[in-house]
């Protein structure tokens, strides 16, 4: 085969592109999936913190304690199940009873970034 045949040759060039563009793409299509379940997750947390400080101020039976809140807070968050020590509880806070959360959010591909930590905060008046 002459060099100007194998210039204007197209077989590949499909395959060639694509090889170009698909690790690009991927990145893209996992990043997205990433986020969204990083999003999913402060959901979760911010659920969990919000009915544990209304639970804190409305139903004392269920959640008469810190330690009862926090139990309450970490079954309120769907879908991540923390511990009971992600939850600190304040009921004497100047805006009623204040339920706060930190959790260490680690991503599913280790390639895309370095794990985070996830806040949430909720403050349900007396």
């Amino acid at each position: 085969m002459k060099l100007t045949h194998a210039w204007n040759d197209k077989r590949g060039a499909t395959a060639l592109e694509m090889a170009l563009t698909m690790p690009a793409f991927l990145m893209l299509f996992v990043g997205c999936i990433e986020f969204g379940i990083a999003a999913y997750a402060q959901l979760s947390l911010q659920h969990g913190v919000e009915q544990a400080a209304r639970c804190a101020v409305i139903n004392t039976t269920k959640c008469g304690s810190p330690s009862a809140t926090q139990l309450f807070a970490s079954s309120q968050s769907f879908g991540l199940n923390p511990p009971a020590s992600t939850f600190s509880v304040d009921t004497a806070s100047a805006c009623g009873a204040l339920v706060q959360a930190s959790y260490k959010f680690n991503l599913v591909t280790q390639y895309l970034g370095k794990p985070f930590t996830i806040t949430a905060s909720s403050c349900f008046p007396k």
